[in-house]
């Protein structure tokens, strides 16, 4: 039985890509990877909530206002940098929800054998201080650098692993009342 609720959302839309790199958007990326974790939730029987329908989003203006009626919320994201050899995954949260986000983080770096850079507060990052976090009171999910190719190759390889994996995970998280 669930006992808490969820929302997952893709960062960035048509209207902002958000960052560019070895030829991918990072909206075209995070809106993939937000399909297929939904996919992977129902089919664990997870009841959640998004920002759009498959292949859509909506713009981060409302997924941030959807994201704060639900006791976890999940916004994916890629982090850029200059130099290409910046890797690893980061979460950005409010202090409650570091737990969650070393979990998180845990399991993305486990999967894609890439750097664990850990869970931080919302200050941090590119992505720091957005409404989703500030506002939403939800979890910035930095998948992976999309400015290093060899980070972007293990996601490429792991994605739908990673799915079922971060789906596993959010479905014992979601029937804990915490």
């Amino acid at each position: 039985m669930q006992a808490r609720t969820l929302f997952i959302s893709a960062g960035h839309s048509d209207a902002d890509p958000g960052a560019v790199g070895n030829g991918h958007t990072e909206a075209d990326i995070v809106l993939e990877f937000r399909d297929a974790l939904a996919d992977a939730l129902e089919a664990r029987g997870v009841v959640f909530g998004r920002d759009g329908q498959q292949r859509q989003n909506l713009p981060l203006s409302r997924a941030w206002k959807l994201a704060a009626d639900h006791d976890i919320a999940l916004e994916f994201h890629c982090n850029a940098f200059r130099k290409p050899t910046a890797t690893g995954v980061e979460t950005l949260s409010w202090p409650g929800d570091m737990e969650l986000g070393l979990r998180l983080c845990k399991a993305i770096s486990t999967t894609l054998g890439i750097n664990n850079r850990g869970a931080k507060g919302e200050a941090s990052g590119q992505h720091s201080r957005l409404a989703f976090v500030s506002r939403g009171g939800g979890i910035i999910v930095e998948l992976f650098f999309i400015s290093n190719p060899d980070d972007l190759a293990a996601y490429q390889r792991w994605k739908l692993q990673l799915a079922e994996v971060l789906a596993d995970l959010l479905a014992e998280e979601v029937r804990h009342d915490r």
